[in-house]
């Protein structure tokens, strides 16, 4: 079905409300063309309105077979507006943009403390409540944003903390997810001792204190987060997006951490020149084409991050986004807590 590919392709590119209401739209439009009585409504969409929309065409069968793939569609996003885990990653969210205006406005410790009244071991945790993955993605993302901070007395005395409500919750699961088996080296949560999930949790925090590091030897982009002002609030802005933006300045200063690798007699030739006259270096916004290698994986939004950056700063280049894996945050910290960078599994 061609125009159900169409809908599903764009709907990659659309933000969760404008998708919805794109489907909806679609559903009016394939109603009426087949003379079914549909009662329009505005507003929010809402799965109950959807699918509602969905069961007119089981009057006719001609209708239903006609519009098939965009039915198909129509219901997974009405599922998935139903899915009990909405709620938690709506609030999971939330949470991370008060992370975010924390960091501002306070150190490291305080962030962290911020986290103890959400530790909640298995049997005191609701579904609406986080589990230990789920924290520990808060973690990566926290200590991802607060750069590289200044340690002390205070900040062990807040991790240690943490460490032991986490060694606490991840010793109660009763059973161990795939993904913690992986951290923890255990198949089952009989084989997890309190002081095997120590020595993990300890680890884990080693690694988190190098990633505070990733960007200190970098001069323009050391840092993802913007502190915000009285009139605009504290934001993450991922390192891609600077890199990008940099590409596209419209001012086109010479990139302070985007390094020009000469390469043939042409760019050896100007770079020698360089040095005694005024020649100016190659830049990223010269090229018609413009390939980006992500090493370590890329998410979904940060590829639509680049395409829409690139359509409002220069509509006429192409970018290529390549990635050696698309990652979601489960994947992220598997491959920080649970992969041997030593020995990777390159597939062979």
């Amino acid at each position: 079905d061609p125009a159900a590919k169409a809908l599903w392709e764009s709907l990659m590119n659309l933000k969760q409300k404008e998708a919805v209401m794109e489907v909806r739209r679609h559903l009016v439009e394939a109603a009426s063309r087949e003379n079914l009585p549909i009662k329009m409504s505005m507003g929010r969409v809402t799965p109950e309105q959807l699918n509602s929309y969905i069961q007119l065409f089981k009057k006719k069968f001609e209708a239903l077979e006609n519009h098939c793939g965009l039915l198909q569609i129509a219901l997974a996003v009405a599922q998935t507006l139903k899915h009990p885990e909405i709620a938690k990653w709506d609030n999971f969210l939330a949470f991370e943009r008060l992370l975010v205006q924390s960091i501002g406005d306070s150190a490291l410790p305080s962030v962290l403390n911020q986290l103890l009244p959400i530790i909640k071991p298995h049997n005191n945790r609701t579904d609406s409540d986080y589990t230990p993955e789920d924290l520990l993605v808060l973690l990566v993302y926290i200590y991802s944003i607060v750069g590289d901070a200044k340690t002390g007395k205070e900040l062990e005395e807040a991790e240690n903390d943490v460490k032991e409500a986490l060694v606490q919750a991840i010793c109660n699961e009763p059973t161990l997810s795939l993904l913690l088996q992986k951290i923890t080296g255990c198949e089952s949560s009989l084989d997890l001792t309190f002081q095997k999930a120590v020595v993990v949790v300890n680890e884990i925090f080693k690694t988190l204190r190098g990633i505070m590091k990733t960007r200190t030897n970098m001069k323009q982009f050391n840092s993802v987060h913007n502190p915000g002002s009285h009139t605009e609030q504290a934001s993450y802005k991922p390192l891609l997006k600077q890199v990008v933006e940099e590409m596209y300045n419209p001012d086109r200063p010479d990139p302070v951490d985007i390094e020009h690798m000469s390469s043939g007699l042409t760019d050896l030739l100007k770079t020698g020149f360089s040095m005694f006259m005024k020649v100016s270096r190659p830049h990223p916004s010269d090229h018609s084409l413009v390939i980006i290698v992500m090493l370590g994986g890329v998410t979904v939004s940060e590829a639509k991050m680049v395409k829409d950056l690139v359509v409002a700063s220069k509509p006429g280049v192409q970018v290529i986004v390549l990635s050696t894996t698309l990652v979601t945050p489960y994947n992220i910290l598997e491959l920080l807590f649970a992969t041997d960078h030593l020995h990777p599994d390159i597939g062979v």
